[in-house]
C-alpha cells in the first residue's frame, strides 16, 4: 500500500491542509509532507495520531475499498490484515494484523509480531477504549501511564487505552502477542 498516497487522498476528502492535520495530529507540516511523499514512514504512534485527526482507525485505513460480501465467521492465517505500516521503517517493522473486519464487530483481535529491537514509536499511543493481550512467545516491555512492566510467555496486560501507552521489544528474540480492543478504534 501507498501509505503517503492514501492519506494526502484522505487528508483532500477532508479538506484540510498539510498545516491543519500537522496540527490535528501534534506533527509538524513538514513531516506530513514527507509522509505523503514517501520519504518518511510514520511510527504506529504518529499513524494513530494522524488517523484520530479524521477520525478513521488504522483497520480502515488499511482496509481494501470494496467491501467484503456477506459476513464472515472464520479465517485463515493469511486472510488477516496488517494495519502497521512496514514500509521505510527506521527500526524493524512492528507487525499488527487483523482477524477480520473492525468496523463490522465491536471487538478488535490482533496478531502482533515484535522482531527485536522494534516497538510502536516514541510517541505514547492513546485511544478510547479497553486493550488487553497475552504473550504467547518472547517478551515484551509494556509501559502504561508511566509503569513499564516486562511481560514473559504467558503474562499478560489489561488497561483504559485513554491511557497513554508504549510496546517495545528490548529483548534479542521475537515477541508474540494476541490482544484484543473494545471498542475496535485502533
Amino acid at each position: 500500500m501507498d501509505i503517503g498516497e492514501r492519506l494526502r487522498q484522505l487528508r483532500e476528502d477532508h479538506g484540510l491542509s498539510q498545516r491543519e492535520l500537522a496540527s490535528r495530529a501534534g506533527l509538524t507540516n513538514g513531516a506530513i509532507s514527507l509522509i505523503e511523499k514517501n520519504r518518511s514512514s510514520p511510527s504506529v504512534a504518529s499513524l494513530k495520531s494522524l488517523l484520530d485527526a479524521f477520525p478513521i482507525s488504522m483497520a480502515d485505513f488499511f482496509a481494501p475499498l470494496e467491501a467484503e460480501a456477506g459476513p464472515r465467521h472464520f479465517y485463515t492465517a493469511d486472510q488477516f490484515r496488517e494495519i502497521a505500516p512496514q514500509d521505510g521503517a527506521t527500526g524493524p517493522p512492528v507487525s499488527l494484523r487483523q482477524l477480520g473486519r473492525a468496523a463490522e464487530h465491536s471487538l478488535q483481535i490482533l496478531h502482533e509480531t515484535y522482531p527485536p529491537g522494534a516497538d510502536t514509536g516514541p510517541e505514547f499511543l492513546q485511544h478510547t477504549g479497553e486493550e488487553a493481550g497475552i504473550v504467547v512467545r518472547g517478551r515484551i516491555e509494556v509501559t502504561v501511564d508511566g509503569a513499564v512492566q516486562v511481560l514473559d510467555e504467558g503474562d499478560g496486560y489489561l488497561f483504559d487505552s485513554r491511557l497513554p501507552h508504549r510496546f517495545r521489544n528490548t529483548s534479542d528474540t521475537e515477541c508474540v502477542v494476541i490482544s484484543a480492543c473494545t471498542p475496535p478504534t485502533f
